[in-house]
């Protein structure tokens, strides 16, 4: 196992409508506020958004592809949605280590996706097995 406490990698993406409905067909997600604009003003958002676990999706390409990398086995996710992510928006989702166990080559993330203005959009901490 090459990380080490302090480690970060991240990944950029900006979401399209192409995003939503993909990822609506793919899951059987089809909640209104994510498809409907017309119902979606009408919520607390105000509009619609994307959905929360794509925008998670974005925590495993980074733990998949850069840190800890290929083979990168997911043990566990919490995560915390605090804020909205909307259709044209760009989300950062970076990892940083926190522990490590080479034993057992367990690795222990903090979690953080913000969008273009450095919000916080989601928070959280993921347990990965490194390859």
């Amino acid at each position: 196992m090459h990380v080490k406490v302090g480690d970060s990698a991240s990944y950029s993406k900006t979401f399209t409508e192409e995003d939503v409905a993909l990822y609506a067909k793919i899951t059987g997600d089809c909640n209104s506020v994510h498809l409907d604009e017309e119902y979606a003003r009408n919520t607390i958002f105000k509009g619609r958004i994307i959905h929360g676990m794509l925008t998670a999706g974005l925590i495993s390409t980074v733990l998949g592809t850069k840190l800890p990398g290929l083979g990168t086995i997911y043990l566990s996710q919490y995560l915390k949605f605090l804020a909205p992510v909307r259709i044209g928006d760009t989300v950062t989702a970076t990892v940083r280590v926190v522990e490590t166990d080479e034993e057992r080559r367990k690795v222990r993330l903090e979690t953080v996706c913000t969008n273009q203005l450095g919000k916080e959009v989601l928070t959280g901490e993921a347990v990965v097995k490194s390859g």
